[in-house]
């Protein structure tokens, strides 16, 4: 995706979301986005065998002085 695409991406995005944006923040906000796609497409990369992946193990520690049912 180029970075043209991505502006008019949040330019077009923006009012749908009730945000006004001028140019400065609308140019900050998609070169935000065109970080976070770069940074995306690296882990998408990655080769993870399920059992490697730490959502599936992932359990939340209990709220502190909050008892664990058992």
């Amino acid at each position: 995706m180029k970075e043209q695409h991505i502006l008019a991406y949040v330019q077009a995005a923006a009012p749908t979301l009730g945000l006004e944006l001028d140019a400065q923040r609308a140019a900050a906000v998609a070169q935000h986005f065109g970080r976070t796609l770069a940074m995306a497409r690296l882990l998408e990369q990655a080769p993870l065998a399920p059992e490697l992946e730490l959502a599936e193990i992932y359990r939340a520690a209990p709220f502190p002085g909050a008892q664990e049912s058992a």
